[in-house]
Order: structure tokens, then sequence, then C-alpha cells
């Protein structure tokens, strides 16, 4: 979990009142068919249930996994923000917004897998 997942962020909304809501963009260290590990200040306790949308920025579109619900299970305190373990609430595997999950995971895997074979490129050339 050293660092955060490329060009995919969760946003959700936080409730400040009885009008006010807060639409928070926080950062993903996992994602699996399961659930995620987002870091953020803003404060939940297990059992809390969120509504998480998705969204992977490419460079001519954005792919987009709205409504996501999902269950905090775990919550780990790093400096000022917390890390959060979400588990996915059951949906429909034939469901659109899972379709999309998978996606999200399929153009993750590849941006990681190409990331991995730059890496000791770019440490090569800072050596030479």
């Amino acid at each position: 979990m050293n660092e955060a997942l490329p060009d995919l962020t969760a946003r959700f909304r936080v409730r400040h009142g009885l009008f006010r809501k807060e639409i928070v963009e926080a950062s993903l260290f996992e994602l699996d068919g399961y659930g995620c590990v987002m870091k953020t200040d803003k404060v939940f306790n297990p059992g809390d249930t969120l509504v998480l949308d998705l969204v992977m920025d490419m460079p001519f579109e954005e792919i987009r996994a709205e409504g996501v619900s999902g269950l905090v299970t775990e919550r780990r305190k790093h400096c000022s923000n917390f890390f959060y373990s979400i588990n996915f609430v059951e949906f429909d595997p034939n469901s659109p917004l899972s379709e999309k999950l998978t996606r999200i995971r399929e153009v993750l895997s590849r941006k990681l897998t190409l990331k991995s074979r730059r890496s000791p490129i770019s440490g090569f050339r800072q050596m030479a």
C-alpha cells in the first residue's frame, strides 16, 4: 500500500447538517472484486455504509461505476488521514454496475503492468 492506484478516485457525499452536503474525493490504494482500500481525512466507523462513485480518468473518457455501496470494515490512522477497508455490498454479477467495476479493474491491471515494466528502465536511465 505504498502508492495510490493511478488515475482512480472514489467520490462520495458527506452530510454537514440538515441541508448541506460535501462531495469528497479520495485516493484508492487497493481494488478487487470484493472491496477497496481508501484514504481520506473524513471520519467513519466500522459498520458505516458509504455509497461510492469510482471514477477512472482516461485520456478520452472517464470510466465511472456510480452508486457502489460499501461497508466500512476497518479503519487505520495514518498521520491526519485514515485508511478504510471497504467491502462492497453484494450485487448482481450481470448488472451494468458489475460490468463497469470489472472494466475498471481490467484497465487498472493493464496500467499497473505497464508501470511495472517501465520502472526498472527509468531507474537505469537515472544511473547512466
